[in-house]
């Protein structure tokens, strides 16, 4: 009996903390606006084999660089193929690569900063010089020589983006767990005995995830627009594959003959930049205690 009443206590709880947050971005009104656009943006690119009305990579006999109209919604390219049908398969790769990349980015970075934050000093001068020699090398330098040695596809786009997102994440969760290791209950923890995997799953962890969860929505654009742009120099995702850099290149060699393809594949990355940064924004008001404005 005593189970059940925790159990349900325990979903109460769930169920005002996610009403109050609901709440407090209703509140924002650019947040929300954000929200509203990465929901279409995510939703978009997982649905988007339903939504596509053409095959993105078919050459079609019809009118080439033809304008939007109601059977071609943003037109057609330069090879008769439907514009819109393209972007929305070019959002499944954008997102693709920023939740596998970003994915990879905030793993590994939690881990080591938990460890240059939370070990002995050797260790963490190890990281930081490893941090920073990474971060020395230009980003777009960095991504024309992977790309050059690698080749351009999409496995090479996420691993420089891993690669180089890594050390950001790890000298936030250093920072905050370097400031949290000597709080006065994480000293009563290990004098009671805990150890040091419990001390970091239980009172770390939970402190510095809450940072990298705002720093990763407000890196979503940043992945994109990279990607975007190896697309568009032809060192990202290789055709026939859609991609919005791969839209906004085709669309470049023919603008004198039609602008609406790279209307359309601008449009999107726009969009999703507004939404992720909007969002983070939000998000960090909302998290972030010093910055809530009912405080």
């Amino acid at each position: 009996m005593a189970e059940g009443t925790h159990a349900i206590a325990v979903e109460e709880a769930r169920f005002g903390a996610l009403t109050g947050f609901a709440r407090r971005l209703a509140r924002n009104p650019l947040g929300l606006f954000g929200a509203v656009l990465v929901v279409l943006m995510v939703a978009s690119a997982i649905f988007a084999d339903l939504i596509v009305p053409y095959d993105p990579t078919q050459i079609m006999v019809g009118p080439r660089l033809a304008p939007p109209s109601l059977e071609f919604l943003m037109g057609t390219d330069q090879l008769g193929r439907d514009v819109f049908s393209r972007v929305i398969m070019g959002g499944q790769v954008a997102l693709l690569v920023s939740a596998t990349a970003l994915g990879t980015a905030l793993s590994v970075g939690l881990l080591l900063g938990l460890l240059a934050g939370f070990g002995p000093p050797w260790l963490d001068n190890a990281l930081l010089l490893l941090f920073d020699t990474i971060r020395s090398f230009p980003v777009i330098i960095f991504a024309l020589a992977v790309v050059t040695l690698l080749g351009p596809s999409l496995a090479s786009v996420i691993f420089v983006v891993a690669v180089t997102t890594v050390p950001i994440y790890a000298r936030v969760v250093r920072t905050q767990t370097h400031a949290l290791r000597n709080s006065e209950f994480i000293i009563a923890e290990r004098a009671m005995g805990a150890g040091v995997p419990r001390i970091l799953g239980i009172h770390i962890l939970p402190n510095v995830i809450g940072p990298l969860l705002i720093l990763v929505s407000m890196d979503v654009p940043l992945v994109i627009t990279l990607e975007a742009g190896l697309s568009f120099l032809g060192m990202g995702v290789r055709p026939p594959t859609p991609s919005w850099g791969t839209i906004l290149n085709d669309g470049y060699g023919y603008i004198n003959q039609s602008v609406w393809p790279v209307v359309s594949g601008g449009i999107p990355i726009v969009l999703t930049t507004l939404g992720f940064t909007f969002l983070g924004e939000a998000l960090r008001d909302i998290f972030d205690p010093k910055l809530r404005k009912e405080l």
